[in-house]
């Protein structure tokens, strides 16, 4: 009884000591730099289009297939730069607990899957197909919506969709026009047949689409913040990652050296803890640009961004250049704007609603 007693107050005071971090944490906003919004958006670009070039590099190798230790890496890397950052006080989330471990475990689960599914995709694919066809999970997550919570689409969020399917198509076409070998580990059979990396992708927008759902039912019932998020995702997907990278992936010597190779071994592990952090970063800039233009000016961000990311692949990669891959990226792009301006529209008119829709009378004095 009296541990039980001690471990509460411990608890109590953790959770007093985070709440009156977070305090003073929210009031360190006083450097120009830090509340300047181009800073804060093109941080949050760079870092997007740095992750995911960078996980192009390690995956698109010729012979890489270490899926599962290279995202078990980046986990590791992004919990050992928050648990510096916490130590160093410059950011603050909760203190472990095995309670709630265990409830958010099933989303780590779900993260696994989301990433490892990206992972393959992108070994498959280019990146700007890749990209126009991430685009489809704002669909599968639209409707996701719409079923468990009971939301609504907008005919303009319809267009977008509509934009987003035909960008999409137009992409898988001109894939098909201009045939690259896949640089992803050959799977045979009927998934070779029908390009594996359009079934991956199909997969990873699911995938994401019920990791973000259940994520949000969850968020509400732990009341987690960005960085508990972070430090719970990070934590508890890295001992699935590293059983599964033992029990699935190949790591006979003569496999090790395919995937590390002595002439490029130095570029590859750089490209890895690049990657790692550049998640890191994506998290930061995301919160502080939502911070520092809002919600609404981040969407759009969000959409514009779809466009560099595309380009980086043509840059960095040599992706040919052709007349439908240009159309797709351009459609992906009018589409992410197009869903961007649909939820502008759809927030503004929620607030309509809950403003008042008559003037309250007013009492003169005679």
């Amino acid at each position: 009884m009296a541990a039980n007693q001690s471990y509460a107050k411990v608890a109590n005071e953790d959770e007093e000591n985070y709440n009156n971090a977070s305090a003073v944490e929210s009031k360190k906003t006083n450097s120009s730099l830090a509340n300047s919004p181009m800073v804060a958006i093109l941080s949050y670009c760079g870092s997007s289009i740095l992750m995911t070039v960078t996980n192009k590099y390690v995956l698109g190798g010729r012979d890489f297939n270490l899926n599962f230790f290279l995202l078990c890496v980046q986990s590791l890397i992004c919990l050992v730069t928050i648990e510096s950052c916490k130590r160093g006080g410059l950011i603050t989330y909760r203190v472990f607990n095995m309670d709630q471990a265990k409830k958010w475990f099933p989303i780590s689960a779900l993260l696994v899957g989301m990433i490892y599914t990206g992972s393959k995709a992108l070994s498959y694919l280019t990146i700007p197909v890749y990209t126009i066809f991430k685009n489809l999970t704002i669909i599968c997550i639209a409707y996701g919506e719409v079923l468990c919570f009971g939301g609504s689409v907008t005919r303009m969020a319809l267009v977008s969709f509509g934009l987003m399917v035909l960008s999409s198509g137009i992409a898988a076409w001109a894939d098909v026009k201009t045939p690259a070998q896949p640089t992803g580990t050959s799977d045979g059979g009927l998934l070779s047949m029908f390009n594996a990396g359009y079934v991956w992708m199909a997969l990873n927008c699911v995938c994401n689409a019920v990791f973000v759902l259940a994520m949000k039912v969850r968020i509400k019932v732990t009341n987690f913040k960005d960085f508990d998020t972070m430090y719970y995702n990070n934590l508890l997907s890295i001992p699935i990652l590293l059983v599964f990278s033992l029990l699935f992936e190949d790591w006979s010597s003569a496999n090790v050296a395919l995937n590390f190779p002595a002439d490029n071994r130095t570029w590859v592990i750089s490209a890895m803890i690049i990657s790692g952090l550049s998640s890191v970063f994506i998290s930061y800039t995301s919160a502080w640009c939502v911070r520092v233009t809002g919600s609404t000016t981040y969407s759009m961000v969000g959409a514009l961004n779809k466009l560099p990311l595309a380009i980086s692949g043509l840059l960095f990669f040599g992706n040919p250049v052709t007349l439908g891959g240009c159309t797709a990226i351009a459609l992906g792009f009018v589409s992410g704007l197009v869903y961007a301006y649909a939820k502008i529209n759809e927030k503004k008119v929620k607030e309509a609603d809950i403003l008042p829709m008559t003037k309250m009378p007013t009492t003169r004095e005679s």
